[in-house]
Formats: structure tokens, sequence, C-alpha cells
């Protein structure tokens, strides 16, 4: 093996936190670095949002996970996940919690029962 092999291979990984998983295969992943301000010297937090592949749709909504670089997989999305590092503790809305939102967003949106206004 030569050392171009091991450099081709030798993809960037990145660990942060799932934000989304409605579309299909596919999770949004937010990553937060730090870094020192070059002037200043003071510490600053920077967020971004990544289009990771997800085939298996195992990653949830909270989930700490592990992406990879991998070749273009359409428009926006150039990672894959890799692995999941850690489960997201978040409880699970009962089905009286979730009538109770969902008459609550109807109440706001101006929907009524009986059809269209």
């Amino acid at each position: 093996m030569t050392s171009q092999d091991t450099t081709r291979n030798s993809r960037r990984v990145l660990q942060g936190t799932v934000v989304s998983t409605k579309m299909a295969q596919t999770i949004v992943v937010e990553v937060e670095r730090t870094y020192r301000h070059p002037k200043y010297g003071k510490f600053l937090r920077k967020k971004k949002k990544y289009m990771a592949h997800d085939g298996a749709e195992v990653a949830n909504l909270g989930d700490t996970v592990s992406l990879a670089g991998t070749r273009p997989l359409s428009k926006r999305k150039r990672w894959r996940l890799l692995e999941i590092v850690e489960k997201a503790d978040l409880p699970q809305l009962s089905s009286v919690e979730g009538e109770a939102t969902r008459e609550l967003t109807d109440e706001l949106t101006g929907k009524q029962e009986g059809g269209q206004e």
C-alpha cells in the first residue's frame, strides 16, 4: 500500500446532533465547533448543518452521530452516517398529548373540524 492509498481512504469524520429526520433516508446533523478569535482571543462557537445519508433510517431526533465524507449523493448530501455514538433520551408523546397538540395547532392556524372556511 502506498502513501497515496492511505491518504485517499482517510475520510473526514464529523460528530454532531441529529436535528431532523423528516426526509427519506436522509438526516440533518448540526455540528458545533469552537475556535479562538484571531484578534481578540475570545472563544466562539459556530454551528453548521450537514445533510447525511441514513439508508437504514436508524438515527432519531437528538442522537449524537458520526458522519464520514463521501461522494456526492444528491445536490446537498455529501456525508453518510458512520455510527450512532449516543442515543437521545427524548420522551415519547402519548396519544392524549398528541391530540391536545393537534387541537392547539388547528386552533392557531384557524382550521375548523367541519371543513374549510
